[in-house]
């Protein structure tokens, strides 16, 4: 008699080596394994990833993980390797002899647990690849990305639902810390999720600290000090805006004695791996980070979070206080609330808005195409001067409306390097398929060393599908007899429907980014408003996750210190007139930042495509104004412009 497998609970103890199931754990996993799709909201480090690892092992075939955060990828892996879990990874830190390893387990079908980034779906081989295995379950980490009302919104996770369906993957389980209602409901939209299925544990944390303490921006340093000298020593993280800032602060705190590191995306990978390793393995480092830092860390002992620069939403004040105390010791999250810098942060949110003129080339463009159409969504990033990110959500608006449908993305340029002759590569195969592999290496032209093939005309020339083609490179390359590379991606369009009148279609497109400008800025005032008020902290924090509570939680500032201190003003910045005239004379010899929006971009800080091209962002008045208002800077442009 066959052995019976086993269940959930065993499968916990066994692997896992825990006894029993965490909140909401169970019922997520209840529904998963009755062939249900589900979405996990819960509280940072309340045990998301149990809900896709322990099912995947009960289910046939590989469950696909989709996150964004290569660290959570790796942290996770080691983890799973360690208990006797088949899981592997695909992302761009890994060797070429790496791939192929992934590749072929995923094929042969040994994987349980495959770990990719939403941008994987764009590459053709890998979900020609995922086309032919069994895929049981689709876990896609941080769904809360998928929504235009959270507060990261990523297009390349808006297309998830789509490769699901194509897929015919039969499950999907979303997982997020950050959705307030308005979210997880168009999460369960979006990936057909029932609503009974959609588990929500409590957000409040009872052994959190939450503190917002008014300071002033000259006595912010000292406050910080004085705060790591007087507390017991622990692991903390310093969270700022700036790089610069980054920098500045840490070298201030090693002057003081204390163990201290830097996190910003400006470093080189090495030394943020490097600063990363230190910290998971001290008691008492401190870490000063952009927001860079931290998604994915799994340390269970941090014991501190700082907000020296105010967090710039709800969603990311929840997010990164969610990662002290995860031990379930008590732990302290504070914002150092001051005027000065308010403005830096403020600006962020206006860097992602294009030009109207922008908008009118982006309709215009598209809508001069053929029926169906490829684009090439880097180069007219650059052209229009749009951020790449925003261009993606620009086009994104335009298949929601029905304007586009999205087609399988292609990569114009294959090149391989022969690891083998031709006679050793052909005589592995017989028949048909030699004949098919003898032509399709015909149609390739040897450079120095790289052979390149144009996939479509050679589709054309041996009428045959593009797919087979593709198919055929990687299997050779997955036995190791040539190395391959892809690049030029270029993304299929074909026109539904033609707008009535392009300008109006612009001007819509202007709004929307006009709106997402407004919704961020909106964020930032949430923020200052919970730090501003008057009643207990968690429970408003709570609220705005749609967890009630009727108790004060006596361990915030309001409930600690029985009201609320006033917050200080912000300094107010001018405008330097030298200053300004000096700017002036540069953007007369510069095209990049003509226009009145590029120019304020560039005085507040705020990059874009042009202006990093022209070498911008290097200039000594880069950010000049960066405490000042952009609008205040933009309306002086417009003013004098005008005049």
């Amino acid at each position: 008699m066959a052995a019976m497998p086993p269940t959930a609970i065993e499968l916990l103890s066994e692997v896992f080596g825990f006894s029993s199931f965490r909140p909401g754990q169970q019922e997520v996993i209840d529904h998963l394994l009755a062939g249900r799709s589900a979405a996990a909201v819960f509280a940072t480090g309340s045990g998301k990833s149990l809900c896709y690892q322990l099912p995947s092992l009960l289910l046939p075939g590989t469950t696909v993980v989709v996150s964004p955060l290569i660290a959570l990828m790796k942290d996770q892996l080691d983890a799973l390797t360690a208990r006797g879990v088949a899981a592997a990874r695909l992302d761009s830190t890994l060797e070429l002899a790496e791939y192929r390893e992934v590749m072929s387990s995923l094929r042969s079908g040994k994987l349980k647990l495959l770990y990719v980034a939403p941008e994987r779906f764009v590459n053709e081989r890998f979900r020609e690849a995922l086309g032919q295995m069994k895929i049981s379950m689709l876990a896609i980490d941080e769904a809360h990305c998928v929504s235009e009302w959270g507060h990261n919104f990523r297009p390349d996770y808006l297309k998830l639902a789509e490769h699901r369906r194509r897929l015919g993957v039969e499950r999907v389980l979303a997982l997020t810390a950050t959705a307030p209602p308005r979210v997880l409901e168009e999460i369960c939209r979006r990936f057909e999720i029932e609503p009974d299925c959609a588990v929500v544990t409590g957000f409040y944390r009872p052994n959190l600290e939450l503190l917002a303490t008014p300071t002033i921006g000259a006595e912010r340093d000292a406050l910080l000090v004085e705060r790591l000298r007087t507390r017991p020593p622990g692991a903390a993280i310093v969270y700022v805006t700036l790089r610069k800032t980054a920098e500045t602060l840490a070298e201030r705190l090693a002057a003081e004695g204390f163990e201290t590191l830097v996190y910003h995306a400006g470093n080189e990978a090495e030394d943020r791996a490097a600063a990363q390793e230190r910290f998971l393995a001290s008691k008492s480092a401190i870490v000063v980070a952009t927001i860079a830092f931290g998604m994915g860390i799994d340390k269970s002992d941090l014991r501190y979070v700082y907000h020296y620069d105010l967090p710039k939403s709800l969603e990311n004040l929840a997010q990164e206080i969610g990662r002290a105390g995860r031990d379930g010791l008590p732990a302290t999250c504070e914002m150092l609330v001051s005027g000065d810098g308010l403005e830096v942060l403020r600006n962020f949110a206006h860097g992602d808005v294009p030009d109207a003129e922008a908008l009118r080339g982006l309709v215009e463009q598209v809508f001069r195409q053929e029926d169906t159409f490829l684009l090439d969504q880097y180069g007219m990033s650059n052209q229009l001067d749009i951020r790449p990110l925003v261009l993606r959500t620009l086009l994104t608006y335009l298949e929601l409306e029905g304007f586009l449908e999205a087609g399988t993305p292609v990569y114009q340029a294959y090149r391989f390097k022969p690891l083998a002759s031709s006679r050793e590569m052909l005589d592995r195969f017989d028949g048909e398929r030699r004949d098919f592999l003898a032509a399709l290496l015909r149609q390739a032209q040897k450079k120095r060393i790289w052979f390149e093939i144009d996939l479509d005309a050679a589709a054309e020339a041996l009428g045959q599908p593009r797919q087979r083609l593709v198919r055929a490179l990687d299997y050779l390359a997955e036995l190791g007899l040539m190395e391959l590379e892809a690049s030029q991606v270029r993304h299929a369009f074909r026109i539904l429907r033609l707008p009535e009148d392009n300008g109006a279609l612009a001007a819509e497109l202007h709004r929307r980014t006009l709106t997402v400008e407004a919704r961020e800025l909106e964020r930032l005032s949430q923020v200052l408003a919970l730090a501003a008020l008057e009643s207990c902290r968690w429970n408003a924090l709570c609220a705005h996750f749609g967890e009630f509570r009727d108790k004060p939680c006596g361990h915030c500032s309001f409930c600690l210190d029985g009201g609320a201190k006033p917050l200080p003003a912000a300094t107010a910045a001018a405008i330097d007139d030298e200053l300004w005239q000096r700017a002036g004379e540069l953007r007369r010899s510069q095209p990049a930042i003509a226009s009145p929006r590029a120019f304020a971009r560039f005085l507040t800080g705020l990059s874009s495509p042009r202006l990093s091209r022209a070498r911008l962002g290097s200039h000594a008045l880069f950010g000049a104004l960066a405490e000042v208002p952009f609008a205040q800077v933009l309306a002086r442009v417009e003013d004098e412009a005008s005049g």
